[in-house]
């Protein structure tokens, strides 16, 4: 059974850094593509970074020069540096992989439990 775990997160004030990890577990063939989104109360579910096998990052622009997403498919994780954070970077987060279970076989969306961050002014 594949799983993602994240760690990471916490509590910090506007201006200060976070770095949120996630590890995916469990038997499969490969990782596609990796990403974190993050839900603020009251908002829908937004993309906030992802990248591909290939190492390609996409970045939503609220975060462009702020955030760097990076990952190691050998070790199956994904890393997002939060630096310069805002108030409104406050969010529960969440990371995602699209995941091939076998060969030749579909790919499949994984969700980690998601975790929070929040920024003081």
């Amino acid at each position: 059974q594949v799983q993602l775990v994240e760690s990471g997160g916490g509590l910090v004030q506007a201006g200060g850094s976070l770095r949120l990890s996630c590890a995916a577990s469990g038997r499969f063939f490969s990782i596609n593509e990796m990403g974190w989104y993050r839900q603020a109360p009251g908002k829908q579910r937004e993309l906030v970074a992802d990248i591909t096998s290939g190492g390609i990052a996409n970045y939503v622009d609220s975060v462009k020069g702020r955030f760097t997403i990076s990952s190691d498919n050998a070790k199956r994780t994904v890393v997002l540096q939060m630096n310069s954070l805002k108030p409104e970077d406050t969010a529960v987060y969440y990371c995602h992989m699209k995941i091939k279970r076998a060969e030749g076989g579909a790919t499949f969306s994984y969700w980690g439990q998601g975790t929070q961050v929040t920024v003081s002014s």
